[in-house]
């Protein structure tokens, strides 16, 4: 395994992406991570007080030597993921990801370009392992509901917390809000040890 593919493509991809549209040169920025089983190259927008907002992460995979994103559908309760074959694909990814961002974040759109997808690209689904059931960690009698259930990508090695809210309507129907989040080891620590030291700040749940 080698990552000499993955440090051409992160190399090359800055002068690629500059040329996308005015939008994104005004506004998109990318880092690469290199400090997991799949390195990745984020990419987000600065935000007012200096966060990052993140819209597109783009995975390598050193053993098959390929480019992908992954996605999880709740329809089938799988993650799915996308192969990236080349650089062209993940430029077109990578301003089709953006451009979804900043319409969700009413952000004016001034490039109206198409996207068509890719005949040749490759979709299939990632087995996750849960490790635990859902926990519920709020509940409200016959209001809302919070659960979260931990798993891990049986390929990378990576860790999944899966967010479950279910709220009752006025009207008795029964809403269901799901979110995955996917991290490596790497992160798991820091991200513990950011929760643990800003605990005392937290507000309970009314």
């Amino acid at each position: 395994m080698t990552l000499e593919w993955f440090d051409r493509i992160s190399g090359e991809l800055q002068d690629h992406l500059t040329s996308i549209c005015d939008e994104y040169d005004s506004n998109g920025s990318m880092i690469v991570e290199r400090g997991s089983k799949h390195p990745r190259i984020e990419f987000y927008t600065e935000l007012d007080d200096n966060e990052r907002d993140h819209f597109a992460s783009v995975f390598f995979d050193p053993q098959n030597q390929e480019f992908y994103l992954e996605s999880f559908k709740p329809e089938i309760g799988q993650i799915s993921r996308v192969i990236l074959a080349d650089i062209e694909e993940i430029v077109d990814a990578v301003h089709e990801g953006f451009h979804d961002y900043m319409e969700e974040t009413d952000y004016e759109e001034d490039d109206a370009d198409e996207f068509e997808e890719n005949e040749d690209t490759v979709t299939y689904e990632i087995d996750v392992e849960w490790e635990t059931p859902e926990v519920t960690a709020y509940s409200k009698e016959n209001e809302v509901e919070v659960t979260y259930q931990f798993g891990i990508v049986q390929e990378t090695g990576d860790g999944v917390l899966k967010r479950i809210n279910r709220i009752r309507t006025a009207n008795d129907d029964l809403l269901k809000d799901e979110t995955n989040f996917i991290f490596s080891r790497e992160e798991a620590s820091t991200i513990i040890a950011m929760i643990a030291s800003h605990m005392d700040k937290l507000s309970e749940m009314d």
